[in-house]
């Protein structure tokens, strides 16, 4: 199909609207990280960079790393941006930006987010990694596409708005189910396989009250303590419901891996975190 100029917006030069990105930029192995301060450190990583590109909160390089092209993309904070990012990825890898229109042959990428985020459980204490198996969304995205089922954990989902009482005026929570393939390749025995909540804010959608009342003063309780077949939710981020459930619709693999620094249970926060990152970032890099 044809897609017009209002929907697939090109800047003059031949790269993605907000992405800046040429196809020829484009690496079928791609790290997304929030922060685009985290692009140079792994880029710093890379045996060569072949490039760097950047726009607002999107900063990326391309390059190999012991043979392998990679390309590192800051995406900013929240799922609002991770829609941004997977469209525009998706149709760089797949629609011909000279003609408008697929192209022939399709062609699947796969996607690491890296992170940090809130743990949720004990056994889930600041310094542990946590790759996503699933994602509960709070914002709504994947709702505006069709087929969403076909990426959801649908029981898994029902069970928790149910258990948690999940207020209609918070909007419909969803729970997007991570590659597979990814989940097998990158997380082994260093890692936690996870139940993942993608919030919609960072404090009173996560629970934490400042000077504003929050409406549900219970739901980081239930979330804690809400179970199904025996899987609990260990943590709080804010980008990976829409990633893997995206990612999942186009026929792409994704996978968000998160460092814990900050254990809601325990109240506790570590105060040097980047050691441990850059430990996280050097796995995903040799496993992706």
């Amino acid at each position: 199909m044809k897609y017009a100029d209002s929907e697939l917006i090109i800047n003059a030069d031949g790269s993605a609207f907000h992405l800046h990105l040429k196809p020829e930029n484009m690496a079928d192995k791609i790290i997304l990280v929030g922060d685009r301060g985290r692009v140079n450190m792994v880029s710093s990583l890379f045996d060569s960079v072949e490039c760097v590109n950047e726009n607002r909160e999107f900063r990326s390089a391309t390059g190999l790393y012991k043979g392998k092209r990679v390309m590192v993309l800051s995406t900013g904070i929240g799922t609002g941006n991770i829609d941004i990012v997977m469209n525009e990825l998706d149709a760089l890898a797949n629609i011909d930006f000279s003609l408008r229109d697929d192209k022939p042959e399709y062609k699947s990428l796969d996607i690491v987010r890296i992170g940090t985020c809130g743990g949720l459980q004990p056994f889930v204490p600041e310094g542990t990694f946590i790759a996503s198996k699933r994602s509960i969304g709070f914002d709504g995205v994947l709702h505006f596409y069709v087929g969403s089922e076909r990426v959801r954990d649908l029981d898994f989902e029902k069970a928790f708005i149910e258990f948690t009482a999940f207020a209609p005026e918070h909007g419909v929570p969803y729970c997007a189910l991570s590659s597979a393939a990814l989940l097998a390749r990158i997380a082994k025995d260093d890692m936690v396989m996870g139940n993942t909540i993608a919030s919609s804010g960072f404090y009173g959608p996560q629970g934490r009250r400042l000077r504003i009342p929050l409406a549900d003063e219970n739901l980081i309780s239930k979330i804690e303590k809400f179970s199904y077949g025996g899987d609990m939710i260990t943590n709080f981020e804010m980008e990976s419901s829409a990633l893997a459930g995206l990612a999942g619709l186009l026929g792409h693999n994704a996978l968000t891996v998160c460092l814990v620094i900050a254990n809601r249970v325990g109240r506790r926060f570590i105060g040097d975190y980047k050691p441990k990152m850059a430990e996280l970032v050097r796995t995903v890099l040799d496993r992706i």
